[in-house]
């Protein structure tokens, strides 16, 4: 008989770069070029709310991001926050943030941007052709992905590269050549807007926009040295989008003003085309579209890795064939899941519900993953932890009270429709309870 072969592992080879490009990759996606026109709707026009959530936003998005790589690092294992709740608090808990992820954020956000795609392809090829160009990018994504965790990782960094062009064109060019005349910090809010409720609210669309920050704790199993690489990709990523951020939403309104941002549905390649003309606008427009397919693709290797992690640990329906690893070492039934419910949820063709969903959804147990550092230091104090969150307790309280804040806002400030959104979301991740114990009771 021939030797037994050796059971296939994911393969330890993504450094730094990849990591923090798809930190950078993630985030800088759709929220950027396409949210402002949301906030100054909230905001009525007025452009200091507007620029005061995106700081408040940055601050927010920090705070949980140093909190979440003590985490990140005291468990450098492939599943993110599953594996964090698991060890810190109990399986059941980990396994619905899982599922949370699996069945909700990752396909939800990624047919988000499927849909994003279609609707900007849309204004030259009709309308009609919105969903067959989103299901498009979802396929191709998924067939990137099953090439092996090499070839998605270098499409991130170049996805990455190709959206810091326009980000980076459109900031220096607006300062250059816009009038600078237009109010940047005043008036803070609309005449009768509550300055409390106008944050809540902006800051929904400001999230989604620093969403993604923690999908590279996914993949800390296939790095070559997370304890190393993961702070540098984390905190310097979130610091770093936080600079783009303010940088070019200033820009825009050196520009064009916040009245009539709010009701352009594509600020970018708006003061693209006012700044460059028609053709450079178009160009813009590509950028745009490159970066919102790259953060795409950054969801997409991250959920598989989630779905692929529960799959191994025998909680999810059908995990023998999820769990399968293809000739390069990646688990593209997994991946093919995503894909699939992605295109499913892309027949909705609202890209603000879908994001908002996946927003929601997962800040509930984000903010379960930021008490997880408290948790920890008292259970397993004797942990060695090569990163420790500076200034605790006080970052990971005010990083959990941030969370708090986004839940209350969301189901307070959102109106009905956000209310009944909310209430869903909560309903179909409870669902994942029944769903384990009748796989169990099924392996039993």
């Amino acid at each position: 008989m021939g030797a037994q072969k050796a059971p296939r592992t994911l393969r330890k080879d993504l450094g730094w770069p990849t990591a923090a490009s798809i930190v950078v990759g993630c985030v800088i996606g759709a929220g950027v070029f396409f949210k402002p026109y949301a906030i100054y709707q909230t905001t009525d026009g007025a452009p200091g709310m507007g620029i005061l959530a995106w700081v408040v936003g940055g601050i927010m998005s920090i705070l949980g991001a140093l909190t979440f790589a003590e985490v990140a690092i005291l468990i450098p294992k492939t599943g993110g926050m599953v594996t964090y709740l698991t060890e810190a608090f109990d399986e059941r808990l980990g396994f619905l943030a899982g599922w949370m992820q699996v069945v909700i954020f990752y396909p939800a956000f990624l047919a988000g941007y499927g849909v994003k795609v279609g609707t900007e392809l849309g204004e030259y090829v009709g309308q009609a052709l919105v969903l067959p160009i989103a299901i498009a990018v979802i396929c191709f994504l998924v067939f990137v992905n099953s090439l092996g965790s090499k070839a998605a990782g270098s499409a991130q960094v170049v996805a990455t590269v190709c959206k810091l062009v326009p980000l980076a064109l459109i900031t220096v060019f607006g300062f250059l050549r816009g009038s600078g005349g237009n109010p940047v910090l005043t008036p803070l809010v609309g005449e009768g807007r509550s300055v409390v409720g106008t944050l809540g609210s902006t800051l929904l669309a400001v999230l989604f926009a620093f969403e993604g920050w923690t999908n590279v704790g996914t993949i800390a199993g296939e790095m070559k040295d997370p304890a190393r690489d993961l702070p540098r990709a984390i905190v310097g990523g979130v610091s770093l989008i936080m600079a783009v951020y303010l940088a070019i939403n200033v820009a825009y309104l050196w520009v064009i003003p916040a009245s009539e941002l709010m009701v352009i549905e594509s600020p970018a390649a708006a003061v693209a085309t006012k700044i460059f003309g028609p053709s450079g606008g178009t160009l813009i427009k590509a950028g745009i579209i490159t970066s919102v397919i790259g953060a795409g693709n950054g969801f997409l290797m991250s959920g598989s890795r989630v779905a692929y992690q529960l799959s191994e640990q025998g909680t999810l329906p059908f995990s023998s064939w999820l769990a399968r690893l293809n000739d390069r070492d990646v688990p593209s039934n997994s991946v093919l899941l995503i894909g699939a419910l992605a295109c499913l949820y892309s027949l909705i063709g609202e890209f603000d519900l879908l994001t908002d969903l996946g927003v929601f959804s997962c800040w509930i147990f984000y903010t379960l993953t930021f008490a997880c550092v408290m948790r920890l230091r008292h259970t397993h104090p004797d942990w060695p932890r090569t990163y420790r969150v500076p200034l605790y307790p006080a970052v990971p309280l005010l990083a959990i009270a941030s969370g708090l804040y986004v839940i209350v806002s969301q189901l307070f400030f959102s109106g009905q429709r956000g209310l009944l959104m909310s209430l869903c979301s909560v309903g179909i991740t409870l669902l994942g309870l029944p769903v384990l114990y009748a796989v169990r009771g099924r392996k039993a």
